[in-house]
């Protein structure tokens, strides 16, 4: 890090001077668009600081979420919320078991007065795309989206239609109700970034959530949230974020971790190298977010576990005792002497 200031020799010398630092990457209109949302989502979700923190870190780093939680814990709103604090195209598709790929990509249509075939696109084609219930599409579907979340394109009938930067898919799905739904495949689960767990709110969260509700009357909860990050903003911050420092030290210690999964007794499966990468792309982010140019060994622990948690299997043995991915990747990092 640049220590700022000129100081003389007593100075220098002096145990009781201060020692300031500046960031060598320009982060403070990042960071003062950041706090702007998180004050905007924060004026009608309760709780969830994670949550919205791994969001914002997420869409800085250019990836995908999967948000997981029984009904009603504010999955939907908050994935809502979020595109309408940003000036985006915002898009939503309910996923339904009789849901096909051209309804989610777009398809061509013959034109009679041209007499030639003209795409029409689909949902997609936006910036923000919540999909509700992920899990409900059969794997013909899921499989459409394999290559817009991985290269943020599509190909339809031989020719190649990109789609505009930001692009960020935000799904949800519910891990309780199996009737009527299908297991992600693996490698459309490697597509995300994240996969965020949602959990209950505590009793003084639960009374907050009522007595909002109670004052809200009428009124619709979109309509409190203001928009304040533009396309040409979020972009900006995006290739900031590219530029924040990681030591060596911290790469060895991203590759003991992901490692670790690969030789660890409990799971059946490991990450693999898109791990790594997700972890370097979401540590950096999430450094930037709080300020910081350079990546500490916390913001990687910190964004491990919703990088690895759908990554790995854990062995059918350890499952049926109850042990998670999310405990065998807490366990991992504990193991792994953190680099100074």
């Amino acid at each position: 890090m640049d220590f700022t200031g000129e100081t003389n020799e007593h100075e220098a010398q002096s145990e009781n001077t201060p020692l300031s630092f500046t960031n060598r990457i320009d982060l403070t209109e990042l960071q003062e668009g950041i706090q702007k949302i998180r004050e905007e989502l924060s004026k009608v979700i309760v709780g969830q600081k994670g949550m919205i923190d791994m969001l914002i870190t997420a869409l800085l780093a250019k990836g995908h979420v999967l948000i997981e939680g029984v009904p009603g814990v504010a999955k939907t709103i908050t994935a809502k919320l979020l595109a309408k604090s940003l000036t985006v195209d915002f898009g939503r598709i309910q996923f339904t078991p009789d849901l096909m790929p051209s309804d989610i990509l777009g398809t061509s249509i013959f034109d009679m007065k041209k007499s030639e075939f003209e795409f029409r696109k689909g949902p997609v084609f936006t910036n923000m795309l919540l999909i509700d219930e992920i899990n409900r599409a059969p794997a013909k579907t899921q499989a459409a989206l394999f290559e817009v979340m991985e290269e943020r394109q599509i190909t339809m009938d031989g020719t190649k239609y990109n789609l505009d930067a930001p692009f960020m898919v935000l799904a949800t799905q519910n891990p309780i109700e199996q009737e009527g739904t299908y297991r992600l495949p693996e490698a459309q689960l490697d597509r995300f970034l994240f996969k965020i767990n949602v959990e209950y709110p505590n009793l003084e969260e639960e009374i907050e959530i009522i007595a909002r509700e109670h004052d809200l009357k009428d009124d619709k909860k979109v309509d409190k949230i203001n928009a304040f990050l533009n396309q040409a903003q979020i972009t900006k911050y995006q290739a900031l974020v590219n530029d924040i420092v990681v030591e060596p030290h911290l790469l060895k210690y991203i590759a003991e971790i992901i490692i670790n999964t690969r030789s660890n007794q409990f799971l059946y499966m490991g990450a693999s190298p898109r791990a790594s990468i997700a972890i370097l792309k979401a540590s950096k982010a999430y450094a930037a977010i709080n300020g910081r140019d350079f990546v500490t060994p916390e913001d990687i622990k910190s964004v491990s576990v919703p990088v690895l948690q759908h990554r790995i299997i854990v062995t059918p043995e350890r499952e049926m005792e109850g042990m998670t991915s999310k405990q065998i990747i807490n366990q991992i990092i504990q193991t792994i002497e953190i680099p100074r």
